[in-house]
């Protein structure tokens, strides 16, 4: 199951991917996702994070997202991601109303990396 957290801000979550990669995430594993797909891209070269993109999804639902609204679209990445239905649903609203997504795969302890306390 991955890491999601919720960011209005751009610049937090910019600083939280810094978090993690001064930790030592892969950065492979370290996903920025917005409604706006412009948003998206922007987001995660500023973060130095990726997108889910081809690479992440499998090719039937790669080209059958080429002729999906943009709200099918989000929801198969975020079911490629290991969410089920009724998450990516959730997910996609929030992003519906201008959040971005953190997202981040195959790492235990994002919590605690992400939290402000010093450990």
């Amino acid at each position: 199951m991955p890491f999601i957290r919720k960011y209005t801000n751009d610049e937090k979550l910019q600083q939280d991917v810094n978090k993690l990669s001064q930790k030592g995430v892969d950065k492979d594993n370290v996903y920025v996702l917005a409604h706006d797909s412009d948003r998206t891209k922007r987001v995660a070269d500023n973060a130095d994070a990726n997108t889910i993109g081809l690479n992440e999804m499998n090719l039937k639902n790669a080209v059958g997202n080429l002729f999906n609204k943009k709200g099918d679209e989000l929801r198969t990445k975020l079911k490629e991601v290991g969410l089920s239905d009724v998450e990516a649903n959730n997910y996609e609203e929030e992003m519906d109303e201008g959040k971005v997504l953190l997202i981040v795969t195959g790492t235990d302890n994002v919590e605690q990396i992400l939290s402000d306390t010093p450990y």
